[in-house]
């Protein structure tokens, strides 16, 4: 079993800046992989980024590219995903999800265990 709690998120305006966290316990957190997957109203889960249990390896959706940045800290068991330039339409539910089996996948349903979500509101 593993728990995720998510925090960090909030009200924003356009262009600015928010850093989401996500803390994970129950099994070693150094061993699996972590995504964060966003869900905006009437839309379905979307991938956002993935983080390898090392760190070495990221990658991002291409809507997030280059204004996102996943990291990770495995002495805190927390990961963590910088958010600069938003957008309006970056506005939905933000979710942490282990990837226990390492797929390293953008598939929702490859994902093992999800946190409660934290939500982002950016207005323009």
């Amino acid at each position: 079993q593993v728990q995720l709690v998510e925090s960090g998120g909030g009200l924003v305006q356009a262009g600015g800046s928010l850093r989401l966290s996500c803390v994970a316990s129950g099994r070693t957190f150094s061993a699996y992989h972590m995504g964060w997957f966003r869900q905006a109203p009437g839309k379905e889960r979307e991938f956002v980024a993935h983080i390898s249990w090392s760190g070495i390896t990221t990658y991002y959706a291409d809507s997030v590219k280059g204004r996102f940045t996943i990291s990770r800290d495995n002495a805190k068991n927390t990961v963590y995903l910088q958010m600069n330039s938003l957008k309006p339409e970056d506005t939905a539910v933000y979710y942490c999800a282990a990837d226990l089996q390492r797929y390293g996948t953008t598939l929702a349903s490859e994902y093992d265990y999800w946190g409660q979500g934290t939500q982002v509101t950016v207005s323009s």
